[in-house]
C-alpha cells in the first residue's frame, strides 16, 4: 500500500495506492493558497499511471476536505466508480457547488453513492467496493452528531493482499473518539493514522492513540496558518506511541508525502519520504489557480523532509 499525502495547505487531499487501484480521500484543491502548493493534477497523473481509480472517500463537506474543483478533476479525469460520505446536511455554498459537480457527472456515468450514517446502516463492513481494498466504518453515528466535525467519516482502508490498514478520520473531535473507543475498542488499531483534524489539540485522545497504535501518523496541515496545526499538545499524543510523526507544513515550501507499507517476512514494514512528481512539484498563487483549471503548468520546487 502506497499513500500520497499531498501538500495543498491548510486542507486535505490523499490518494491511497494498491496494486491496481486506487481510492482518493478528500477533494480539497484551493484556488488561492497563500503559500506554494502542489500541483494535484500533475500529481495524480504521476500517482495514477496504469491505475484504476475505483473510488472518491469524502470525510466531511467543509472545504479543506471537499471542494468543486478537486471533484471535477478526479471525477472528470478519472471516472470512478463510487463515492463514499457521511450522512448529514452542510448548508453551504462550497458543498452545494461540490454536489453539483457529483450530480452533473452521474448523467452520463453509472456511479454509485454510499451516504454513511451508522445509525440509519448498521452494514460497516464493505469488501465488495474495490478488488483491492476493504473498508471499514466507525463513525459518523446520529448520537454524536453534535458539529459538523463529528459529522466526519471515520473508515480504515485495508489492503487485502498484505493487510496493511490507514485509518481515515476527518476532522473526528475527542468526544466522538470517546464513543468510538467505548464501541469498538482495539477494532481501530491501523498501521498509518491520518491525524483527526489537521493535527488539532482537540482531535485525538490518549485512549484513542492507545487503541489505534500506529507506526506512522500524516499530518494534512498548512504552513504559516492561523491555526496553528499541529498543535504541540496533539503531538505529544502521538508521540507517546511513535516518533513517526510527519506533516506537510514541516518547511517553508511545505512538501507532499509517500509513505509505503511493504510485507516482509518479519512483517509489515512502513516507510515515508518525501513525494515529488515526476513534472511540477509545486505552483505559487496564481499559477495554482491556472493550473487548477488546467490552463498551466507551474514550476518545480525543492522540499525537505522533516525528523
Amino acid at each position: 500500500m502506497k499513500i500520497y499525502t499531498l501538500n495543498v495547505g491548510q486542507g486535505q487531499f490523499v490518494v491511497v495506492v494498491s496494486n491496481s487501484e486506487a481510492i482518493i480521500v478528500d477533494t480539497s484543491v484551493p484556488l488561492s493558497p497563500k503559500n506554494p502548493i502542489i500541483n494535484v493534477k500533475s500529481a495524480l497523473a504521476d500517482i495514477l499511471k496504469g491505475k484504476n481509480l475505483v473510488g472518491l472517500m469524502i470525510t466531511g463537506f467543509d472545504a479543506d476536505h471537499f471542494n468543486e474543483v478537486g471533484v471535477k478533476i478526479a471525477l472528470n479525469k478519472y471516472r470512478p466508480d463510487w463515492i463514499m460520505y457521511p450522512k448529514y446536511f452542510k448548508d453551504s455554498k462550497n458543498a452545494s457547488s461540490a454536489f453539483a459537480a457529483i450530480k452533473e457527472f452521474e448523467k452520463g456515468n453509472e456511479f454509485a453513492k454510499y451516504s454513511i450514517s451508522l445509525s440509519d446502516n448498521n452494514k460497516r463492513h464493505y469488501s465488495d467496493l474495490s478488488k483491492d481494498f476493504s473498508f471499514e466504518v466507525f463513525s459518523p453515528h446520529k448520537e454524536d452528531m453534535d458539529s459538523s466535525n463529528n459529522c466526519s467519516l471515520v473508515c480504515k482502508i485495508k489492503e487485502k493482499s498484505s493487510g496493511a490498514t490507514y485509518l481515515v478520520t476527518g476532522d473526528t473531535e475527542n468526544n466522538r473518539w470517546d464513543s468510538i473507543t467505548k464501541i469498538f475498542g482495539a477494532s481501530i488499531k491501523s498501521d498509518v493514522l491520518d491525524a483527526p483534524h489537521h493535527g488539532s489539540k482537540n482531535g485525538i485522545t490518549s485512549d484513542a492513540i492507545n487503541l489505534i497504535k500506529p507506526d506512522t501518523v500524516l499530518i494534512s496541515a498548512g504552513v504559516d496558518h492561523s491555526y496553528g496545526h499541529p498543535d504541540s499538545e496533539a503531538v505529544k499524543v502521538f508521540n507517546s506511541v511513535t516518533k513517526k510523526v510527519y506533516s506537510t507544513n514541516y518547511s517553508k515550501e511545505g512538501q507532499s508525502i509517500l509513505t509505503e507499507i511493504s510485507k516482509t517476512g518479519a512483517g509489515l514494514v512502513v516507510d515515508s519520504k518525501v513525494y515529488v512528481p515526476s513534472e511540477a512539484a509545486t505552483v505559487g498563487l496564481a499559477a495554482a489557480v491556472a493550473a487548477a483549471r488546467g490552463t498551466n503548468t507551474p514550476p518545480s520546487a525543492k522540499v525537505g523532509f522533516g525528523d
